[in-house]
């Protein structure tokens, strides 16, 4: 008996990012902490309790379950399915060889063509992507990166063909070129030239798109690649850094930007580590675009994210426990008040996820929206000892993050010398030595199995590639084959000057040129990167 309370008295508790625990909190432990300066009142700097004045009472969250798969007519049925379920904005995955700039028919694309995503390679498919969905009335987000300057040029030129009114267009495109450098890897060309492409966005969409979120810079990468909570924030932030400081280099104003970017953080389960960092990214942000940018329009100090709960925490032992997991992963993500949510399905560690299981991961979301009553008060956790010390800590280590990326030169510069990469790399390999040592408990993998039975997965039918491919032919041989050339070549043209790339870009759209070939003009000027190994 003694032994085992010895045991417990010498046992650690931490968060899941490896933040010490104290048994409880006090009114000390908030020492030098002033309410009015961290704290302060919801919509009001430093927004640690939240961008909107009266929270959810007013307006939820937008609902918006991530889909895409197979053909974009597929797509489009799975997409009218989630709205008519009361989803209320869409989020579109695209295919791999859609994301680095590859057509269906190319060698490389070959059986990947729809597997992760849907394949679109022209304005055809995006035409049948969003056939009977109103684009003016639908806010839609889009998680492409390399290629976003192309797939938003075709997302307006369907907009267009509808008859919508740019201005009144809203969504965001991810376009967060910086962390596939770090995390993901669905990069096309060198980091400047990527700068480019986003800037160039930025400029178009101010002038063209204002209610278009023209960039999400995404934490939820790297936390996937096994980054802790902190290094999410720091890299994140960081990286944001980056784009303000190349957007202003290229005679941007900050207040004229700065408004329409957002952000995109993972959940993942450790509850009141997720609350407090949604709360301390908020907070550091508006405290770096105030007094490091002099941002003067208060809501370019606004730290809007979305969020999605954490693929990486899913397991493919007892599928069905993965349910409770994002329940608590959104919860977190509502109580520290996110924009907009996607909730992962149960099967996602197995496959795309099904019909039945995308719609429970949506009423996931509606009961903790109607059923919860955590949506009534704004920030209902402020004030809490052991919340505000974890906000405090995390906002503290992710600044000591950024000095030292600033005493490297820049996030580039600590991209270019892999300072980025080795750390998110050795938080990984912490975390599953304590799973494998059972240190750290993951319920169905390490404790508590079971030969629970895997349920129906979902299947893309090879013969979609083929009929892909087939399409693509059909267009190549349909289209004003001179007009294409012209709009391909003043692409080049406007790579190889200072112009904006994207007027170009939207005529070569419009003429049907392809993904694969707007892609391919780019490379003939900013070439491929080519990754260095991390050691």
């Amino acid at each position: 008996m003694n032994s085992q309370n010895d045991d417990k008295a010498d046992k650690k508790f931490q968060t899941a990012s490896g933040l010490e625990l104290k048994e409880s909190y006090r009114p000390e432990d908030l020492a030098g902490w002033n309410p009015e300066l961290d704290l302060g009142f919801p919509s009001e700097y430093p927004f640690t309790r939240g961008i909107h004045p009266t929270g959810y009472r007013s307006r939820l969250w937008t609902m918006r379950q991530y889909a895409g798969f197979g053909t974009a007519q597929e797509s489009n049925a799975r997409f009218r399915y989630l709205l008519s379920q009361g989803q209320a904005g869409l989020s579109v995955a695209f295919d791999l060889p859609t994301q680095i700039g590859l057509d269906s028919d190319h060698p490389l694309a070959r059986g990947e063509v729809g597997r992760v995503g849907v394949a679109i390679d022209s304005l055809e498919d995006m035409e049948t992507l969003f056939a009977g969905i109103p684009l003016e009335r639908v806010s839609t987000s889009m998680t492409i990166n390399a290629t976003a300057a192309i797939l938003l040029a075709l997302y307006f030129a369907v907009a267009e063909k509808q008859g919508a009114d740019l201005t009144k267009i809203s969504g965001t495109i991810q376009n967060d070129v910086l962390k596939e450098y770090i995390a993901r890897g669905t990069y096309i060309y060198p980091p400047h030239a990527a700068l480019r492409i986003v800037t160039d966005i930025f400029a178009f969409c101010h002038q063209h798109t204002p209610e278009w979120n023209t960039i999400s810079i995404s934490g939820y990468h790297i936390r996937e690649a096994g980054s802790t909570a902190v290094q999410e924030v720091a890299f994140t932030l960081a990286n944001a850094i980056a784009y303000v400081e190349a957007a202003r280099g290229r005679g941007l104003n900050v207040d004229a930007f700065a408004p329409r970017l957002s952000f995109f953080l993972a959940a993942h389960n450790d509850l009141l580590e997720e609350v407090a960092k949604f709360r301390a990214a908020r907070r550091l942000w508006a405290r770096v675009m105030r007094e490091r940018f002099a941002a003067q329009n208060p809501r370019s100090w606004m730290f809007r994210f979305h969020t999605q709960t954490a693929g990486s925490t899913l397991t493919a032992q007892q599928p069905d426990v993965n349910l409770v997991r994002v329940a608590l992963q959104a919860l977190a993500a509502v109580l520290g008040g996110t924009q907009s949510l996607h909730t992962n399905a149960r099967d996602e560690a197995l496959a795309l996820p099904t019909e039945t299981s995308a719609l429970l991961a949506l009423r996931t979301q509606q009961i903790i929206a109607h059923e919860s009553g955590v949506a009534h008060t704004v920030d209902p956790l402020a004030g809490s000892y052991a919340l505000e010390t974890l906000t405090g800590h995390i906002e503290q280590a992710a600044q000591e993050y950024l000095r030292k990326i600033d005493a490297m030169g820049g996030v580039l510069r600590a991209i270019e010398t892999g300072y980025v990469q080795r750390e998110i790399q050795q938080s990984a390999f912490e975390y599953q030595k304590a799973v494998e040592s059972g240190r750290r408990v993951v319920v169905g993998v390490n404790s508590y199995v079971s030969d629970a039975a895997t349920p129906p997965t979902l299947r893309i039918d090879p013969e979609i590639e083929r009929a892909q491919v087939e399409r693509l032919v059909g267009l190549r041989a349909r289209r004003d084959g001179a007009k294409v050339k012209a709009a391909l070549r003043e692409v080049e043209d406007s790579a190889r000057s200072d112009r904006n790339l994207m007027p170009g870009i939207l005529r070569a759209v419009k003429a049907y040129a392809t993904v694969g070939e707007i892609s391919d003009a780019l490379r003939q000027v900013f070439g491929e990167y080519q990754e260095s190994v991390v050691i």
